[in-house]
């Protein structure tokens, strides 16, 4: 039996479940899906005759098989197994489809980045995808056959969660049915999470978190409940979705958003406001007691629970050059610093810059001195591409697995992604990375989850970013069975269920060797009422296991946010001689606020064990207890700012209690690790007496404390005091002082002005900061959108100009002659953009004689902008000038010179028969200025010699660009004709013009910065870069320019040796399966699973089937002025000598 097609069939049927407006919804079975049973001979010669296709690398100590055959399942994103040992799976239809990624709206942006909320958001898409609009955009298609592409097509595709199961019990998955489908308002995403709790499912899939109920039994869940919406506030990179359902050892659900953002009101009506990060949230199944537990995070995709309660994941990296993804320890209230503003917006804007706080203030890295203090740093750069992510429960695959993580790298490229484990240690109140192995490779894994046999299963997407339409699980298991037996016992104990046992069979579970036994057992007595509560008393006392404590310590901290009378159950473990136990116990009493303990607490913040102290600092916070504020700071003073995990604590903590004047006299204490803790607090707390630390001797805290006032929504009454200090302090760090220019541009009074023009001019400033100070005041009466220094959107602003031109101008005209360049050119710019005529004068002399062509040619631009009245003669004077740069300023701007047209049009064909390849682009840009029938014929004459081979190359792209617009059939048909003449096939004929005339600078800027390209990412130059795809080193001694440029535009056409999947049917009957190692015309060779080499004649082959790259096509992303820059920049990679500088 074949799968059915659930996309088409959701349509067929017209099933539209609106996830807009949260709450309750009902619906019955389905019908027209039924479910999927195969047999189990059918199955398992499917299964047998794909795993002899994949070549994958496995650990020699593990052993891969099929589970799911592709006939079970489609697209699958997230997996949990169930008690049952079945899997849910979910499927995403809207993947690329109905789901936007803002690489390919860059004209999108600003309005995103604008967004606050999901209704911002949905308002946004009905406004732009309008009947008007239809056929603007590629997608989404027209999925409701109404003749348009307009946001209701974004209600037909629907995310579905699927059921898989082995029901014959012979190792091969062989039935599927629909849980749930339905889910398709015009912002849903994707569905990134799922988790069963026993009946109830869990399901994200913003903007909502959902709970699914089959009522009736027959699979399919009819009873859904919003338990919190708000999530996907804007349109980012795709991907960035809801994910990572699971149970915490509380007994709350766990679940995170990437840095879309959130923006939700829980059920007790307060707002919780995270618009530009991502969060990790928690609540009680219910969806009561609702909170951010973490936040700062890019895309943490899944997370998971170690024996001991600690949350860790892997959160993706921002795909900047030099970057990695980060190994994070997540605890209650932390700040891991990412916030989506970093990644878009203020960098294509002209009037904002190009710093990045993210990377130029390595918050990216593990802990380092000069590091923002405000975050809770990284343990360790890790693996790219993290997506699923699952910890050995204790009965895994074997007993070398034990204690292990295990996190799925996806790349889009099997032959580059896989599934690596590590392991941690305990680090202060953190934890260290200790070491890691790639477990598997040559599969591209999603979801990853432990089975109830103890094995590790696993989605696999096939290849590539985009649906397809199929996919499978696999499952690894350990060759030599040494935890066969506590494994089949695990099985049967999780399977058969623990409502029916006995107390004292559940209390000698609590100790199980399966953290899963133990958590359900844990939970089954919290159920039981007081007998259960008497079994969990007893499992606390000292002489058991300190494994079953920490869970009768969690099940009674679940009974304590219920009832305060367990408190007394809990306290006297304050005095236990196990630190751990007294961690566990400060956890719970601070998650319950139980505030009486305080005085207990408040002793433990003096605690041996620093991981003591960091939960006693939580717990105080959490409980609000005023009076352990001196405690805290004796803590934090002890610490001297070593462990940022007990940092993070006492500052929360601080800013929790919220004894504002306490902290703020803080100012005057003498230790530095005191005074930054309360800088962290403060900035919490909003408190705008926050300026105080301004004036302190640490740099490093005045700098934490100018963060503060400055990012995110900023702290706006403190905004002046970090104005005024530009000029007051003497420290020149770059995070400090651009965050003091831009309060300066932010207040916007006439003293912000003053402080601005006075700090231009001081000449032992940093060059590039005075620069900056000139731009701010260049774009003063409507400066960007983005804030200058973290680039979070701040709105329109128009304000009168004449402060600047009074104070600033003056002093303006003499920064043109300043011995530094770059604050020359930016006062060019300045003046430019203010558009203030009595500087022609100066601009003239900077035209005349400045040693820089480069700004010689900005001042001729600048004045012609003026329309100064001599605009003729200066141009006439450029035109004969030796500078390249100069000539080349000039014969764009030939509109302005005074004379007829015809005139005009010979001496640009003079420059396009003697001028150099840029002198030649210039003109070809200058005719489209003139008027179309003035060119007409010299355009046609142009475009017939190309076809014949006649033309420069170098301005074929132009020439064709200068044609397309003129809206002319004839000019239309020119081009045809070029292409035809090229004798091309594929689409790659209509990139041919752009194999010549590219500017490698901007092609390498493009390689290193364009967020849509991502080149770095994927592709390292000399060491530096990311290994989804082939090193560049050399590639421009390797690849012709056609060859280039294909791999650029069409990049499956021919895929780099060691990075693409290759299957070999041979004559003979016999498949072959592996990585293309390398080839000829002759001969293939293939490394197969075992990591030995085959070579196969290409004589002997029948078939041969090869897998499509993971790189997109830079077509739809690039312009394709873009890619010749991008094509010149690769003909530049070539060898190197040993020694030589970083090429990049």
């Amino acid at each position: 039996m074949m799968v059915v097609d659930t996309c088409k069939w959701v349509v067929s049927i017209g099933v539209v479940i609106c996830t807009a407006c949260g709450g309750q919804q009902t619906s019955g079975k389905v019908v027209g899906h039924d479910p999927i049973q195969l047999d189990d001979q059918s199955v398992q010669a499917t299964a047998q005759k794909i795993r002899g296709q994949v070549s994958p690398e496995v650990d020699s100590t593990l052993h891969l098989s099929l589970w799911a055959i592709d006939t079970l399942l489609a697209d699958p994103v997230a997996l949990d197994m169930d008690d049952r040992g079945n899997a849910l799976v979910t499927r995403t239809n809207r993947r690329r489809s109905t789901e936007f990624d803002i690489r390919n709206h860059p004209e999108w942006e600003v309005a995103s980045q604008s967004f606050t909320s999901v209704e911002d958001r949905r308002n946004f898409l009905k406004q732009t995808l309008t009947k008007e609009s239809s056929g603007q955009y590629e997608k989404p298609p027209d999925f409701n056959k109404d003749g348009f592409q307009t946001w209701e097509d974004l209600l037909v595709e629907s995310e579905e969660v699927y059921r898989i199961a082995d029901k014959s019990g012979d190792g091969y998955a062989d039935y599927a049915e629909l849980v749930a489908t339905g889910f398709s308002s015009e912002v849903t995403d994707i569905a990134g999470g799922v988790m069963a709790d026993g009946s109830d499912v869990y399901l994200s899939v913003a903007p909502d978190l959902w709970r699914l109920r089959d009522l009736d039994g027959d699979g399919y869940a009819e009873d859904r409940t919003s338990l919190m919406t708000g999530f996907q506030v804007h349109i980012g990179f795709g991907g960035h979705n809801m994910s990572g359902v699971k149970m915490g050892p509380d007994g709350r659900i766990y679940w995170a958003i990437g840095d879309i953002g959130f923006n939700g009101v829980d059920q007790n009506g307060k707002r919780w406001y995270y618009p530009n990060q991502g969060v990790v949230c928690r609540a009680n199944p219910d969806g009561s007691e609702f909170e951010v537990f973490a936040a700062g995070l890019r895309n943490t995709h899944e997370f998971t629970f170690d024996a001991y309660g600690n949350l860790i994941s892997v959160d993706n990296d921002g795909d900047h050059p030099g970057e990695s993804e980060r190994l994070v320890y997540l605890v209650d209230g932390s700040d891991s610093g990412w916030r989506i503003n970093w990644q878009f917006g203020k960098y294509r804007d002209p009037d904002n810059n190009e710093y990045k706080v993210w990377m130029d203030e390595r918050m990216d890295q593990p802990r380092h001195d000069d590091q923002a203090a405000f975050i809770t740093p990284c343990i360790h750069n890790y693996i790219d591409g993290p997506t699923g992510m699952a910890y050995n429960p204790g009965t895994g695959l074997g007993e070398e697995w034990v204690d292990r993580f295990f996190v799925v790298e996806f790349n889009g490229n099997p032959a580059r992604s896989g599934i690596h484990s590590f392991s941690l240690q305990p680090k202060g109140a953190s934890f260290e990375f200790v070491e890691g192995r790639k477990i598997l490779g040559g599969v591209l894994a999603t979801g990853l989850d432990f089975g109830t046999n103890g094995e590790l299963f696993f989605t696999d997407w096939i290849d590539g970013w985009a649906k397809k339409g199929y996919g499978r699980i696999w499952n690894l298991r350990a060759k030599i069975p040494t935890l066969r037996d506590i494994q089949l016992e695990t099985a049967l104990l999780l399977e058969s269920g623990f409502s029916k046992k006995s107390i004292s069979d559940l209390t000698q579970l609590l100790a199980h060797a399966d953290m899963r036994v133990r958590q359900k057992v844990q939970f089954e007595l919290v159920n039981r009422g007081d007998v259960g509560a008497d079994a969990l008393r007893g499992a606390i006392q000292p002489d058991q296991k300190q494994i079953k404590r920490i869970h009768a310590i969690w099940g009674l901290g679940q009974l304590l946010r219920q009832d305060v009378g367990f408190a007394s159950d809990l306290v006297p473990l304050l005095d236990d001689n196990d630190a751990e136990i007294r961690a566990q116990v400060l956890e719970v009493l601070g998650d319950a606020h139980y505030t009486d303990a305080g005085d207990q607490v408040i002793e433990l913040l003096r605690d041996n064990y620093p991981r003591v102290r960091f939960f006693a600092a939580q717990a105080l916070g959490r409980m609000g207890v005023r009076r352990s504020v001196p405690a805290i700071i004796e803590m934090l003073k002890a610490n001297n700012d070593e462990d940022a995990y007990l940092r993070h604590a006492g500052s929360l903590a601080l800013a929790r209690i919220g004894d504002r004047s306490a902290v703020s006299a803080l100012a005057h204490d003498a230790s530095d690790a005191v005074r930054m803790a309360a800088v962290i607090a403060l900035r919490r707390m909003k408190d705008p007496s926050i300026d105080a630390f301004l004036e302190d001797k640490s740099e490093h805290i005045v700098t934490e404390a100018a963060r503060a006032i400055n990012d995110d929504l900023s702290i706006d009454a403190a905004l002046p005091s970090l104005g005024n200090l530009l000029n007051q302090t003497p420290h020149t760090n770059e995070p400090l002082v651009r965050r003091c220019i831009n309060a300066n541009q932010l207040v916007g009074t006439e003293q912000a002005v003053q402080n601005l023009v006075k700090y231009m001019q001081n000449t032992a400033a940093p060059g590039n900061m005075r620069a900056e100070a000139i731009a701010a005041l260049g774009v003063w009466p409507k400066p960007s959108v983005f804030d200058r220094v973290d680039g979070r959107y701040r709105g329109e602003v128009i304000r009168d100009a004449t402060p600047v031109i009074s104070l600033a101008v003056p002093i303006l005209e003499k920064m043109l002659f300043d011995g530094d360049p770059i604050v020359r050119e930016q006062s060019i710019i300045a003046l430019s953009k203010l558009q203030v005529k009595t500087a022609e004068r100066a601009l003239k002399e900077v035209f005349k004689n400045d040693a820089k062509p480069v700004l010689r040619g900005m001042a001729l631009e600048t004045l012609a902008n003026m329309d100064v009245a001599d605009m003729t003669t200066l141009l006439n004077e450029a035109l004969q000038d030796p500078s390249k740069e100069v000539k080349v300023a000039a014969i764009q701007l030939v509109d302005r010179i005074d004379a007829e047209a015809k005139e005009l049009v010979s001496l640009l064909e003079g420059v396009l028969t003697s001028g150099e390849a840029e002198e030649q682009q210039a003109a070809i840009r200058a005719l489209a200025s003139l008027p179309a029938a003035s060119t007409k014929a010299l355009v046609e004459k142009l475009m017939r010699k190309m076809s014949q081979n006649s033309v420069d190359p170098v301005i074929h792209l132009d020439l064709i660009q200068l044609a397309e617009t003129q809206n002319d059939p004839s000019m239309n048909a020119l081009v045809s004709a070029y292409r035809a003449s090229l004798n091309v096939e594929g689409d790659l004929v209509n990139y041919m013009e752009c194999l010549e005339g590219g500017d490698a600078a901007k092609g390498r800027r493009i390689f290193i910065r364009n967020a849509n390209a991502q080149c770095l990412k994927c592709h390292k130059v000399r060491g530096y870069g990311g290994e989804a795809g082939p090193a560049l080193d050399g590639v421009g001694d390797r690849l012709s320019r056609e060859k280039l440029l294909q791999s650029i535009v069409d990049p499956s056409a021919e895929v780099a040796a060691g990075f693409g999947v290759v299957t070999l049917i041979l004559k003979d009957d016999k498949t072959i399966s592996g990585i293309s190692v390398s080839e000829n015309d002759a001969k293939i060779v293939v490394r197969g699973s075992d990591e030995q080499e085959i070579t196969v004649s290409k004589a002997d082959i029948k078939e041969r089937i090869d897998a499509m790259s993971s790189m997109p096509a830079m077509g739809p992303i690039l312009n394709k002025v873009q890619i010749r820059d991008l094509v010149a920049f690769l003909v530049t990679m070539r060898g190197h000598a040993e020694g030589e500088s970083h090429p990049l």
